[in-house]
């Protein structure tokens, strides 16, 4: 199975029962221009938890009934953020969302060690991006989390974005471990955790996927550069997930698809007991939109 656009997972969570996404700060219209539009398109009933008054201002300015949603009033925006993280522990809601509140006490709520949702062994930033000259929906991560990883923070995001495409459907999604070169390079730290991270995935330390690397960004999407440059694998030319040696290529590489390639994301933040929506203020509407999607079909 493969997913070549991201129109392909509107219909995957209309397949599954529809989510409730509970959102932190809800007073920010282009968060609420995306969520309403998954509402009407049936994916999501909302828990929209902020400022009572600003929200129900932006719902009438939208055209959309404020008595549509359930609503809590919490004006304070960290108060918030740990009101919609308790519904998530409670089992209350399904997905969690920022709204219009800074990251740090966003991500400080879900990492309480008392009343936080954090899972796995770090959260890591996964994104798909949709773009024409790939044949399919390409992963990037880690574009917007972890700064420097070391091997086991590698292990540990590879491992969070398999879990998305396992949810996906996708049972053996392929991993390029992407560096400057193909080849193992001592005084190059990115052709050296990119070896180590292949081996593992040989010995069965990281399952459930195809990992090969370290390779250079054009042998992991084309294959004609692959072939041309004598590699035979099984990833090389057909990756679905680039693992990024750390958060400066990753976001390079990321923001470049959308804003030179002309791609469309769908972005969420894996290693908590939920998908988490944490967009950028300069991301399009539709990438908030096929971001709550994305979080949806995995649901």
């Amino acid at each position: 199975m493969e997913l070549k656009k991201l129109d392909e997972l509107i219909v995957l969570a209309r397949n599954r029962k529809k989510s409730r996404i509970v959102v932190a700060a809800a007073q920010d219209v282009h968060v609420l221009q995306a969520v309403c539009k998954a509402h009407t398109e049936n994916i999501i009933d909302p828990v929209l938890i902020g400022h009572k008054i600003q929200i129900y201002k932006i719902l009438k300015d939208l055209g959309v009934n404020p008595g549509t949603f359930k609503l809590i009033d919490e004006p304070d925006p960290e108060s918030a953020c740990q009101t919609s993280v308790s519904l998530i522990k409670k089992g209350e809601a399904d997905i969690l969302m920022k709204g219009l509140v800074s990251t740090p006490p966003f991500l400080k709520a879900i990492l309480n060690k008392e009343n936080g949702i954090k899972k796995q062994d770090l959260l890591s930033h996964f994104a798909l991006v949709e773009i024409s000259t790939y044949h399919k929906l390409i992963g990037i991560t880690d574009a917007g989390m972890n700064i420097n990883p070391d091997l086991d923070e590698k292990a540990s995001i590879i491992r969070n974005a398999i879990e998305v495409y396992h949810r996906l459907g996708i049972k053996k999604p392929k991993v390029a471990v992407i560096g400057p070169l193909e080849v193992v390079n001592p005084k190059i730290e990115s052709t050296m955790h990119a070896s180590m991270l292949t081996l593992m995935n040989k010995r069965n330390q990281i399952t459930g996927c195809i990992i090969d690397g370290p390779l250079a960004l054009d042998n992991a999407i084309s294959k004609e550069a692959a072939e041309l440059k004598g590699i035979d694998s099984k990833v090389a030319g057909d990756a679905d997930i680039l693992l990024t040696p750390d958060l400066n290529s990753g976001n390079i590489l990321y923001k470049s698809l959308i804003f030179l390639g002309g791609g469309t994301s769908a972005a969420i933040i894996m290693g908590a007991s939920s998908p988490v929506v944490l967009t950028s203020r300069a991301d399009s509407e539709i990438s908030k939109f096929m971001s709550i999607v994305l979080a949806a079909a995995m649901d």
